[in-house]
């Protein structure tokens, strides 16, 4: 496909090899605002902000993937697939389903579980293709966390396709019972996209909220206070420039 595709209208040479992906244009802004030096709205399409810059003398770009599997799943294949971006960080929020998880902790997806039918794309028939992250990817996030004091809590986590289930037909009790971490909505199909392409993926997400307990971070404080968070993927990005 040639480029700028129907949903990024950036030049090739406009995307850095490392990009960093929170769902919201506005934690994307916030980004290249406070972090990146030099940083240049490079995508503008739908309001799906990108931007490019330097942290720490490397070049990373910054740029949405909005809500779901769907949004990410065609915002990083184009990525992979058509600007030649080698590792994409995904930085979000997610809901905790383990009880020893606290508002404003780090989760990494070692893998992604998922209820989404993304996957069958991929023609895998009667088999079942496990999501997870690039081992590289995620081992340099735990070095560059605990450089910023932070234990990483790294396990799987729940990709869904739904923010909202009807009555009855939530199945978090057992996910929780497996063990999964926390549920977020974007992780699986960017772990399938980067290993359809031979690429490097890694989903970082901030606890924002508690499934079994009434507490939950404001839109703003989402927006706004997830520094630690990004400071980790940007330093990730910049272990990964330095291999």
């Amino acid at each position: 496909m040639p480029i700028p595709t129907p949903h990024i209208n950036a030049k090739k040479e406009d995307i850095a090899k490392t990009v960093l992906m929170p769902g919201d244009p506005l934690r994307a802004k916030f980004i290249a605002d406070h972090f990146l030096t030099g940083a240049v709205l490079v995508n503008n399409v739908r309001g799906v902000q990108g931007h490019t810059g330097t942290w720490k003398g490397v070049p990373v770009t910054v740029m949405a993937s909005g809500m779901g599997m769907p949004a990410i799943g065609i915002y990083s294949w184009e990525l992979f697939n058509f600007y030649d971006v080698d590792n994409i960080i995904r930085i979000g929020s997610a809901g905790a389903l383990q009880d020893d998880l606290q508002l404003m902790d780090i989760v990494a997806g070692q893998g992604a579980c998922t209820n989404s039918n993304y996957l069958r794309q991929f023609g895998l028939g009667e088999g079942t293709f496990a999501p997870i992250a690039d081992f590289l990817l995620l081992t340099k996030a735990v070095e560059a966390a605990k450089e910023h004091g932070v234990e990483l809590k790294v396990g799987n986590l729940l990709a869904s396709d739904t923010f909202y289930t009807a009555e009855g037909e939530s199945k978090s009790d057992m996910w929780k019972r497996m063990g999964v971490l926390a549920t977020e909505m974007e992780s699986a199909s960017l772990y399938a996209n980067a290993a359809y392409a031979h690429k490097r993926a890694l989903c970082i997400c901030t606890i924002s909220d508690h499934i079994y307990r009434p507490e939950e971070l404001s839109a703003e404080q989402r927006q706004n206070s997830f520094t630690q968070m990004m400071e980790i993927a940007l330093d990730t990005a910049v272990k990964m420039a330095q291999l």
